[in-house]
């Protein structure tokens, strides 16, 4: 079985070779290239899975980028490639629409664990089935039967993480992890608000399981 492809840009011809052929090896769908122009017309052809951004491009800086493949409605998982770890630039990423980031020198090994956890958020590589629910990871939606509800990106990693554990109590720091980049800022009540608009979104899709609250731990699908 093919795993979920990833689009890398990346102007570094040896740093892209390397990442292209160590990425097929761990079981990706590897493509590579070198630039914000190279990037955006491939996208045209086909949208992937996930993408690797470099932000320091010689014909475009990769927030840009970012942004606007998020405009075109690409909701993609992107993880940047940043040699600037300050603080303010890496929320800056975020801010772009970005997922997640690592810097510039970095272990490979890390770069494979982040694609593998937004691959997991994302749904990539397949739609979930659970509970009486489809979640479709290319129209960000979840259906049961005839009916389907649009969901936003972090809606969708929310409730895939739900589904992912049929009748267990998911913890709240577990959900904030799946639902947010890291590093991101999440106030007390951010996820409860989201759980509010699940639940609401459930209740549109007759014979839907809901989300029912674990006091003291978070949150479950019955």
């Amino acid at each position: 079985m093919t795993g979920p492809s990833v689009l890398i840009v990346e102007d570094d011809a040896e740093l892209r070779g390397v990442l292209r052929r160590g990425l097929d090896e761990e079981g990706f769908s590897a493509e590579a290239v070198a630039t914000g122009a190279e990037l955006l017309a491939r996208v045209e052809q086909a949208v992937p899975d996930l993408l690797v951004v470099d932000i320091g491009l010689p014909d475009a800086d990769g927030r840009d980028l970012c942004q606007a493949l998020r405009a075109r409605g690409i909701q993609a998982p992107i993880l940047f490639l940043t040699a600037r770890a300050s603080l303010v630039e890496r929320l800056s990423g975020f801010d772009a629409g970005g997922d997640d980031y690592v810097t510039k020198p970095f272990a490979f090994a890390e770069v494979v664990a982040r694609l593998q956890a937004l691959a997991r958020r994302s749904g990539a590589g397949g739609a979930l089935e659970a509970a009486g629910l489809r979640l479709d990871p290319v129209s960000h939606s979840v259906q049961r039967g005839a009916t389907s509800a649009a969901l936003t990106p972090t809606e969708f990693r929310l409730l895939a993480l739900l589904l992912s554990r049929p009748g267990e109590a998911v913890r709240r720091r577990d959900l904030v992890r799946a639902g947010w980049p890291h590093g991101a800022i999440v106030h007390e009540n951010t996820l409860d608000v989201y759980v509010a608009r699940l639940r609401r979104k459930l209740r549109m899709l007759p014979g839907a399981p809901g989300v029912a609250t674990v006091h003291g731990v978070g949150y479950t699908v019955r």
